[in-house]
C-alpha cells in the first residue's frame, strides 16, 4: 500500500525552494507559505501550498496527519561538515586551550588529531557503530536529517576503510542519511613524522585507490594548512581523487591565510570549509567558481578565533552553508542551536540566510540539492516542525533546541513530546 502523510495548518511553511545553492540576495528568499501544507506519498512530496490548496480534491482519510497549527515547518537541517565517527575524547586538551595553548601547539607536542587516531585505530567496528549511532541520534534531535561524515582518524588504509565502512552501515540502518568523505589527509601520522611527502605518496598509491575501488566515499577532503599539508601536496591529492571519481573538498585557511580558498576554486571543489582567514582574492575566486563556503562558527567559538567573514562572502556572491564541525578536538558539539546563535550574533547573517545555509545550501555542499534541502514537489519529504510559529525564533530563542518533530523520508522519526 502507498504510504501517505499529510502535514497541514503550518503557521509558516518555509520551502527554501531551489535545486542548487543560493547566492547573494537569493539567500534571504526562503519561500514562506502561510497556513502551509504538504502531501507526501511513499516519502516523496507530491503537493505543496496552503492547507486549502493541498486539501482541494484530496482523499487523506488513510494518511498519517501532522497538524502543525501554530508551528513553523522547515526542510530538515543538513550538517555538511562533521567528524562524528571517532573513539576517545580530548577533554584535557580543551583545558589546555583555556590556559592559552594554541591548537597548533597542542598538535606539535603529540596531541590533537593524532591523539584521536590512537583511540580510533584500537576501536572495533562494533564499538564505532555504537558510538556513531548515539551521535546520529543526538543530531536527529536537533533536526538534522542528513549529515556529512569525514574519516581521517585512522591515517592508515585499514582504519580509514574501517571508518568509511561503519559510516556505510550507519547510513543503511540509521534514519539519518550519511554522506561519506575520505580524509586520510587530515594529519601526518606518528609513523610518518617529518616525512610528509612520503605520507602523501602512501595516500596516493595505497589508500586512495582502495577507497575509490570499494566505493565507500563520495568526497575527498584535505587539511590544507601551514604545518599540515601544503597547497602543492593538497593539489596532488585532490586531482588524483578527482581522477578516481571522488569529488573534492578542502579544509581551507582555518589557522592562517594559506591559499586554500584559491586552491578550492582552482580544482573546482564542491566546497571549501572553515575559511576563517580566507583572503579577498580567495573569496573572489570561490564566487567565480561556484565553490560553496561551509562556515563553522562553533569551531571559531571553541578556539576563540575570529569568525569567518560570512557577510563579505555572501555580498561577494559566494554560496554560504553552515555546519557544526562536530569533532573531538576543536569543536566537541553537535549543537545546531549554537551554530545558529553564533551565525546571527557574530557573523552578521540574517535569520533567513541562516535557514538557507542549513538547508538548500548545505544540501548543495554534499551534492544533494536535487533531492533534499527544500520542500518542493518531487523532493524527499525531510522536514522539521518547530515549537514556535516563525523561523525568526531560531536565533531569538538563543541556544535552545526549538525542534518538536522530525520527519525523514515521509516518516515521523523523532517527536520530542513522546520522549
Amino acid at each position: 500500500m502507498t504510504r501517505k502523510l499529510l502535514l497541514k495548518n503550518a503557521a509558516e511553511l518555509v520551502t527554501c525552494r531551489g535545486t542548487g545553492p543560493k547566492t547573494g540576495a537569493a539567500m534571504a528568499d526562503i519561500g514562506i507559505v502561510t497556513d502551509g501544507a504538504l502531501w507526501v506519498e511513499d516519502g516523496i512530496i507530491r503537493r505543496v501550498g496552503t492547507t486549502a490548496e493541498v486539501l482541494a480534491g484530496l482523499d487523506a482519510s488513510d494518511a498519517e496527519v501532522v497538524d502543525a497549527a501554530g508551528c513553523c515547518v522547515l526542510p530538515g537541517f543538513v550538517d555538511p561538515h562533521t567528524h562524528f565517527l571517532f573513539a576517545g575524547h580530548r577533554e584535557e586538551e580543551f583545558s589546555w586551550r583555556l590556559r592559552g595553548d594554541t591548537y597548533m601547539q597542542i598538535m606539535e607536542r603529540g596531541g590533537g588529531i593524532v591523539n584521536t587516531v590512537r583511540a580510533t585505530r584500537q576501536a572495533s567496528p562494533e564499538e564505532l557503530t555504537d558510538i556513531g549511532w548515539q551521535r546520529l541520534s543526538s543530531m536527529l534531535s536537533f533536526g538534522v536529517t542528513t549529515v556529512e561524515g569525514k574519516s581521517g582518524y585512522g591515517l592508515d588504509a585499514a582504519t580509514e576503510c574501517k571508518q568509511l565502512a561503519v559510516m556505510a552501515q550507519l547510513n543503511r540502518e540509521h534514519v539519518v542519511e550519511v554522506a561519506p568523505t575520505f580524509m586520510g589527509a587530515h594529519a601526518v601520522p606518528p609513523e610518518y613524522k617529518g616525512r610528509t611527502d612520503e605520507y602523501v605518496e602512501y595516500l596516493l598509491h595505497e589508500v586512495l585507490p582502495r577507497v575509490a575501488a570499494d566505493g565507500s566515499a563520495e568526497f575527498c577532503d584535505v587539511f590544507c594548512e601551514k604545518g599540515v599539508f601544503t597547497v602543492d601536496q593538497s593539489r596532488r591529492l585532490l586531482r588524483e581523487a578527482q581522477q578516481l571519481g571522488l569529488k573534492a573538498k578542502v579544509h581551507a585557511d582555518e589557522i592562517v591565510s594559506f591559499g586554500g580558498a584559491e586552491l578550492a576554486a582552482e580544482v573546482g571543489a564542491v566546497s571549501a570549509e572553515h575559511l576563517l582567514h580566507a583572503s579577498d582574492e580567495g573569496i573572489r575566486r570561490m564566487a567565480e567558481a561556484g565553490v560553496i563556503a561551509v562556515l563553522l562558527p562553533a569551531t571559531a567559538f571553541c578556539l576563540r578565533e575570529p569568525y569567518a567573514r560570512a557577510r563579505t562572502m555572501i555580498d561577494a556572491g559566494v554560496p554560504v552553508a553552515l555546519a557544526t564541525d562536530f569533532n573531538p578536538g576543536s569543536c566537541f558539539s553537535e549543537s545546531i542551536p549554537l551554530v545558529i546563535a553564533l551565525a546571527a550574533l557574530y557573523m552578521q547573517m540574517t535569520p533567513a540566510e541562516i535557514v538557507t545555509a542549513l538547508t538548500i545550501n548545505a544540501a548543495a555542499a554534499i551534492d544533494r540539492a536535487d533531492r533534499i534541502g527544500s520542500l518542493e514537489v518531487g523532493k524527499q519529504a525531510d522536514f522539521i516542525v518547530l515549537s514556535h510559529p516563525s523561523h525568526l525564533y531560531l536565533p531569538y530563542h538563543a541556544g535552545v533546541n526549538c525542534v518538536e518533530t522530525v520527519v525523514k523520508h515521509g516518516r515521523v522519526v523523532h517527536d520530542k513530546n513522546l520522549i
